[in-house]
C-alpha cells in the first residue's frame, strides 16, 4: 500500500480549516486538533512554528485574536492530494466581504493525521 492510501483529503484538510482554524472556543478547537492531528505533529507558519497539541491551539488562538470576530477561512479551490501530502487554498474576510488574505496549506498525513502543516499566505495582489 503507497503512502495516503485511504486518506480523505477533502474532508481531512476542509476539517482542519473549519474545525481548527475556524473555531473561536479553544476547548472545542482542541479537541478537534486532538482528533485531526499526530500527537508529535507540527504546524509551520511563516514565522514561528508549533509542535504538539497544546502549542498548536496555542498558535491558533494567537492566530485568531488578531482577526476580527467576522472573519472565516473558506476553501477557494478543490483540495488536492496524493501520496500523503495535500493542498488545500483558503481565503479569509468577512463571510461575504472581500478577502482580507489569501494562502494555502500544504499538509504531510500519516496513518490518516496531519503530521506536518506548513502554512503559506499569499502576497498581496496574488490570486
Amino acid at each position: 500500500m503507497h503512502a495516503g492510501a485511504g486518506v480523505d483529503y477533502d474532508v481531512l484538510m476542509r476539517a482542519n480549516l473549519t474545525e481548527v482554524f475556524g473555531e473561536r472556543d479553544p476547548a472545542k478547537r482542541l479537541s478537534a486538533i486532538e482528533r485531526l492531528y499526530a500527537n508529535d505533529a507540527v504546524v509551520h507558519e511563516p514565522h514561528a512554528s508549533a509542535r504538539g497539541h497544546e502549542q498548536i491551539n496555542a498558535a491558533v488562538s494567537a492566530l485568531l485574536s488578531q482577526l476580527p470576530a467576522a472573519f472565516v477561512f473558506t476553501v477557494r479551490s478543490p483540495v488536492l492530494g496524493h501520496n500523503g501530502i495535500g493542498v488545500l487554498k483558503w481565503r479569509s474576510g468577512p463571510h461575504d466581504g472581500p478577502a482580507a488574505v489569501t494562502g494555502m496549506d500544504v499538509v504531510h498525513f500519516q496513518d490518516g493525521r496531519i503530521h506536518s502543516l506548513f502554512v503559506f499566505i499569499d502576497q498581496p495582489g496574488e490570486d
